[in-house]
């Protein structure tokens, strides 16, 4: 099943994409909440012209996407933690202590942007990657150390 996405989804898509997906999860999820639509001949022709309209707004969108990322390419972090004596931390790192560095710096990303693979349960270096747009993103080289 064809589908419109109204909202960028992670792992599937952005907004105004069209993607395929399974039935079940399209009729079931997708559509009732209201996250996408079918992709019907009529709302293909809509969503082109819609493109058509917003293309300046999205091309300056994009440049001040851009822009952050120019900022934030030479941005490391250094991220403190409580630990053990071996070096694990209690709890983990996540996103929000990174968006929370970032702001301490002057950049005020959105939690919801960053992105970190595996769970930082351990002193050292890692990467984050900042979605800033779909054709835009940035990774964010940052360490973990000891309190």
């Amino acid at each position: 099943m064809k589908v419109i996405l109204k909202e960028d989804i992670s792992n599937l898509g952005y907004k105004d994409d069209v993607v395929e997906v399974k039935d079940g999860y399209g009729r079931n999820y997708l559509i009732p909440q209201k996250k996408a639509v079918i992709a019907s001949e009529s709302a293909m022709k809509m969503l082109a012209e819609n493109q058509k309209q917003r293309a300046h707004k999205l091309a300056k969108i994009k440049a001040d996407a851009e822009a952050v990322a120019e900022t934030l390419k030479d941005v490391t972090l250094t991220i403190g933690a409580k630990t053990s004596s071996t070096g694990t931390i209690f709890g983990s790192v996540n996103n929000i202590q990174i968006a929370e560095a970032l702001e301490k710096l002057g950049h005020n990303i959105d939690r919801k942007l960053i992105f970190v693979k595996d769970q930082i349960k351990e002193v050292g270096s890692y990467k984050a990657i900042i979605k800033l747009h779909k054709e835009v993103q940035v990774e964010i080289p940052f360490e973990v150390v000891s309190e």
